[in-house]
């Protein structure tokens, strides 16, 4: 297994208030990707939103290969959107892009 850095771009359409936003902090924290050396080093947080409503979700990811890490952070991010009552409309997601890997080489 490797652990992988994941982003996932995406827009609140009607914005998202306080609660939702706790919640949805709250849903992504076991994939917080500050307990990775990329996390630290970079500071990235698990939730970020933008003024224009555009967020960006980083995450740690363990997956057998980098497919398997696409697939698994977006139904991670699907799954932490609706835990926090917003979905594909609402919160629209793009394309997951690796960030990086975290690894001792």
């Amino acid at each position: 297994m490797t652990t992988y850095v994941v982003t996932v771009p995406g827009t609140f359409t009607d914005g998202i208030e306080a609660g939702a936003r706790a919640e949805l902090t709250r849903a992504l924290r076991p994939a917080d990707p500050h307990a990775t050396q990329l996390g630290n080093t970079e500071d990235l947080d698990v939730l970020a939103v933008n003024d224009d409503n555009t967020f960006t979700l980083h995450m740690k990811v363990e997956a057998d290969s980098r497919a398997d890490a696409e697939n698994d952070a977006r139904h991670l991010a699907d799954s932490a959107l609706r835990a926090a009552g917003l979905d594909e409309d609402s919160a629209p997601l793009g394309p997951v892009i690796i960030t990086g890997i975290d690894s001792d080489i």
